[in-house]
């Protein structure tokens, strides 16, 4: 337990140590750009009528107060973290004056939804083929699966999207191909919303499991063919222990550490999908919301879209971290 508690704490001191990098990048990023979100609300305001020199200057000194953009670049930079710390990032420049707050609220269900179920499905669905297909070598029908994920395998998830897009969309429209739900529809939590969400995230789950469970697959099914010529694998079938029982306790499970490690590796890429996924299908999520906020020039929603991202995903690799030890005890003594 002792061992477990010291790992943790490691793990944890690498999870804030990755947050606090990752976020001053983006805090350093945001900075750099050439766009001013004071000056660029300060001409929208102005350009359909004359105002007074004396005005614009009181606007200009309330607008920098409101984006944290008021007093020297330290105090700015404190200011940044004091937001990020009590969760108020101000309101959007975009959306003006909805608070950044309440639109990443509004879309992070959408993306943590779509993204999240469809990964963690993807490497379940994948390993578990990938692990039978090492295993019983001679099957016919994991042999054909092995085939497709092959080729499927190098083809971008954005163009399986497309395709889907066209098939289902067009020419056999069964499916939805824009929005997270129905619009005509109750917007609360009842049977018909939850259908409509399920049929309209089908087509964007879709594009990324067909491509995702082909990398899963081939891993996993290379870890088991070597893991099956083991001769703690030959001995416990010589000793008459099930096929069921040797799969799935001795062979997957000493296969699926480096399985894990690729999960965390791959959350870390959660929110590339969600960009390019969500502009695909008109997906209401986080990736929709940050491209139209780096459009608009939102200083607030871009700085809240990108820490809540990073946040995410760390504590996402965090918590793999932490299952390690349940899959290999040695971990904890790394």
């Amino acid at each position: 337990m002792r061992a477990f508690i010291i790992y943790g704490l490691k793990r944890l001191g690498q999870f804030l140590l990755v947050v606090f990098i990752g976020v001053n990048i983006a805090y350093i990023i945001t900075h750099a750009t050439p766009i001013d979100p004071v000056e660029q609300s300060i001409a929208a305001v102005t350009a359909y009528g004359n105002t007074s020199p004396e005005a614009i200057d009181l606007m200009r000194e309330s607008l920098r107060e409101l984006y944290g953009l008021k007093g020297s670049p330290l105090e700015q930079y404190a200011t940044f973290w004091r937001r990020i710390v009590t969760g108020d990032f101000g309101p959007s420049l975009s959306s003006f004056p909805t608070p950044v707050m309440t639109l990443i609220a509004r879309a992070l269900p959408w993306t943590a939804g779509l993204l999240l179920t469809s990964t963690l499905l993807t490497w379940m669905l994948g390993n578990l083929l990938g692990g039978l297909a090492g295993y019983y070598r001679d099957n016919k029908t994991l042999k054909l699966i092995g085939v497709i994920a092959m080729g499927l395998h190098p083809v971008p998830y954005y163009i399986s999207g497309f395709v889907l897009l066209v098939v289902f969309g067009y020419i056999w429209p069964i499916l939805p191909i824009t929005g997270g739900s129905d619009i005509n529809i109750n917007q609360q939590f009842d049977l018909n919303h939850v259908v409509s969400i399920l049929k309209h995230s089908i087509l964007p789950a879709a594009s990324l499991m067909l491509i995702g469970i082909g990398s899963w697959f081939l891993g996993m099914r290379s870890l088991v063919s070597n893991v099956v010529t083991e001769d703690y694998v030959t001995y416990a079938q010589l000793g008459g222990v099930s096929h069921q029982r040797i799969l799935f306790s001795y062979v997957m499970r000493n296969a699926m550490v480096p399985q894990v490690t690729g999960l965390a590796m791959t959350l870390g890429t959660i929110f590339n999908g969600a960009i390019i996924t969500e502009q695909i299908f008109g997906y209401p999520g986080i990736g929709a919301l940050l491209v139209g906020a780096v459009y608009a020039g939102d200083y607030g929603l871009v700085l809240g879209v990108t820490t809540f991202s990073i946040i995410g995903v760390s504590a996402a690799v965090l918590l793999i971290d932490l299952i390690y030890p349940l899959l290999d005890p040695r971990v904890e003594a790394s």
